[in-house]
């Protein structure tokens, strides 16, 4: 399959979207999130585990680089990692343990996380478009491309 892409407009929508993400991943996988300071990737993130019935804050792990979520029986870990200096640290904090079994991970930045990061199953990139985002959804093997055929039955 390739790309979908949506136009999102506010902050209502984002969260939205984090939602359907989350009924649709089932709480399993591997997700990229790309863009610009700003762009909404931690906007996403909340919606995606508020949709799981979190319903405490959820911020940007961005001095912690790893923030865990247990929402009944999904396991999911948000990942910022624009701090992150050299990728090896991640080795350091034992992040293959987060990759293992089932369980959700959501990373910002994983550019910086290179060689040392799975690969997805799909890597989200939202950018600046007319009055709100554009979201392109890149799946990257067939989980992701379930995922991709089952949100645009809902979005188109």
């Amino acid at each position: 399959m390739s790309d979908l892409t949506l136009d999102v407009i506010g902050e209502e929508a984002m969260m939205s979207l984090g939602a359907s993400l989350a009924l649709v991943t089932e709480g399993v996988g591997v997700i990229f999130l790309e863009g610009d300071l700003g762009a909404g990737k931690t906007t996403l993130s909340r919606g995606l585990i508020r949709g799981f019935g979190h319903e405490g804050a959820v911020k940007s792990p961005t001095f912690t680089l790893v923030e865990p979520y247990e929402i009944g029986a999904v396991k999911a870990f948000h990942f910022d990692l624009y701090r992150l200096v050299d990728p090896e640290e991640l080795e350091y904090m034992g992040v293959r343990d987060y990759f293992e079994g089932d369980s959700l991970c959501l990373i910002e930045w994983p550019q910086r996380g290179a060689g040392f990061l799975p690969k997805p199953d799909l890597t989200i990139t939202i950018r600046p478009h007319g009055e709100g985002r554009s979201v392109i959804l890149s799946p990257t093997g067939s989980r992701g491309e379930r995922w991709c055929a089952t949100l645009a039955l809902e979005f188109k």
